[in-house]
């Protein structure tokens, strides 16, 4: 081989190297950029809003006895719930009759927090009359039936319960000392409840509440053989309206003299 082609030969050798090369440099992919470098990604901003509510009584102060409306309104609120009420829908009424001055508490519970509302009733009890006292020439008098029942009041229940309330306490205190003092008085006590339920458990339920007036009267120092109970359910009605104010007329036990 002369000079000329062993030069050739070598250039011919370079030349496939070089184009190799290139060929194996060209079918690396594409790196992409390096995701760290690339700062750290934007956390997303909440758009959950915090709730609203507002509780309103109508009217706030009552009698005892008496009925009010709560009525109630919320925003974005998932669980609204009222103090001895329970859950309840995010707006609505509702007829109460509270036995003593109560602070109604509402709290609404939503994604983005909780909010509470408070109303407070006034529940005015009325005061019975302090019975005169009579003198020992006086102890084998009947009184009046208007003296009887004006110091003698009936006492009134919450719905399907025969526990005396507060003024139910009171008025039989008052009782009690009127009785005393007119020892020849016996007392007959009716149960009576309003028309809802069955007529059998209407009866059991103004036993027990005619037995509870009962066990105060006892309590409070006049005996049991002076006192007879009686249940008439739910058959005497004192109000035939279908309404939390005539219920609780007939939600009593009343009380009236032996004869």
């Amino acid at each position: 081989m002369n000079l000329y082609s062993t030069r050739f030969h070598k250039l011919s050798i370079i030349a496939a190297a070089v184009v190799t090369l290139s060929l194996a440099t060209g079918c690396h992919k594409k790196q992409g950029p390096d995701p760290n470098s690339m700062g750290p990604a934007t956390a997303p901003s909440s758009n959950s809003v915090a709730p609203t509510a507002t509780l309103t009584a109508d009217p706030v102060a009552i009698d005892l006895g008496s009925s009010v409306v709560l009525n109630w309104r919320t925003q974005n609120a998932n669980v609204v719930t009222i103090d001895g009420i329970g859950q309840v829908n995010a707006n609505g009424t509702q007829t109460v009759s509270p036995a003593n001055s109560t602070n109604f508490h509402l709290i609404a519970k939503g994604d983005g927090g909780t909010v509470e509302a408070n109303v407070r009733v006034t529940v005015n009890v009325p005061v019975a009359p302090t019975p005169p006292v009579a003198d020992a020439s006086a102890s084998g008098d009947m009184g009046s039936d208007a003296a009887f029942h004006q110091y003698v009041p009936d006492v009134y229940f919450d719905y399907d319960s025969y526990e005396l309330r507060p003024d139910a306490t009171a008025g039989v205190s008052n009782a009690a000392t009127y009785l005393t003092s007119h020892p020849a008085i016996k007392v007959v006590i009716g149960g009576y409840c309003d028309d809802r339920g069955s007529a059998e458990y209407n009866v059991a339920l103004g036993e027990n509440r005619a037995n509870s007036a009962k066990s105060a009267l006892v309590s409070a120092g006049i005996p049991a053989s002076r006192i007879r109970v009686v249940s008439y359910g739910k058959e005497k009605q004192f109000c035939t309206e279908e309404s939390e104010s005539c219920w609780q007329e007939n939600r009593r036990a009343q009380f009236s003299i032996d004869r």
